[in-house]
């Protein structure tokens, strides 16, 4: 179960924190180990639920619908810059009394939880990245992205139309996975003409443009808390790279999960658990 809980980030946009555990809790346990989960972009909260549920075991995990995402708010004028959304993950830590935290993210919400660790060590206690590089991608890949939004048929007629798309027939699946058919059909919602993203593509677009042309080294070489770079087998993160990421990281240790690609941890849940949890042992003393 997940109970919502309102968080105020930058620019006062409305986000939703969602606390997990079985049965939901009514007031945090203080003693309580902080985790906090950052989904990547198009994602939402929901997509840690089984991670957090475990997670619920031993820790205070909440998992956080980040601006333009999920639940919270998608105003067109807010800003959707780097800044706001560390600035937000900062917001939720603090607001939700989870410091010092775990920060757990994927693809983008990796980005933003290690430039939070390197902004504000006071609040990170560990640290996560599941399959974010840290290079530049570029403005190829930009114009890629906007392409693949516009290739998309909707409005789809069933979710068992987005899910057949996503997992067999979009042009950047190689083979079918249906784990991504399911990961897309809980971001879409139903409207008068059937089913759409519950999320602007084009605000999508704005907040990828804040970090794809740039590299992002410098911050993760900032990092001083335990950090643990999780990759998928085939996923986007290369191993070389996520190598050259964990020297860099002061204090870096690196993990695998075969047979799983960029979605680790919904591709492969029980060896993302065991990649994991470790880690999570041993930066909270478990």
């Amino acid at each position: 179960m997940a109970r919502r809980i309102d968080v105020t980030g930058a620019g006062g946009v409305r986000l939703a924190a969602w606390e997990f555990a079985d049965p939901p809790k009514t007031d945090p346990e203080p003693d309580a180990p902080g985790v906090l989960l950052l989904h990547g972009l198009m994602g939402r909260a929901s997509h840690w639920a089984s991670t957090a549920r475990w997670l619920a075991e031993r820790h205070r995990a909440v998992a956080l619908d980040q601006r333009g995402h999920g639940q919270s708010e998608k105003d067109p004028q807010a800003a959707y810059s780097r800044e706001a959304y560390v600035e937000d993950a900062e917001a939720a830590v603090e607001q939700l009394g989870l410091a010092p935290a775990v920060l757990i993210g994927h693809a983008m919400g990796a980005l933003t939880a290690w430039q939070l660790a390197a902004k504000r060590p006071d609040l990170v206690r560990g640290l996560v990245i599941c399959d974010m590089r840290a290079s530049a991608l570029g403005a190829a890949s930009q114009r890629e992205w906007a392409q693949w939004f516009r290739s998309w048929p909707v409005p789809f007629a069933t979710l068992a139309d987005v899910r057949k798309w996503f997992g067999e027939d979009d042009p950047w699946v190689e083979r079918p996975n249906p784990s991504r058919g399911e990961f897309y059909a809980e971001v879409m919602h139903e409207s008068a003409d059937g089913w759409r993203p519950a999320f602007d593509p084009e605000q999508m677009l704005r907040t990828r443009e804040s970090w794809v042309y740039d590299a992002h080294w410098e911050e993760l070489a900032q990092v001083r808390c335990p950090a643990l770079v999780v990759r998928g087998l085939d996923g986007e993160l290369g191993r070389a790279e996520a190598q050259e990421m964990v020297r860099v990281l002061p204090r870096g240790e690196y993990a695998e999960v075969a047979e799983a690609g960029h979605l680790v941890h919904y591709d492969r849940p029980v060896a993302w658990r065991s990649a994991v949890e470790p880690f999570l042992a041993s930066v909270l003393g478990d």
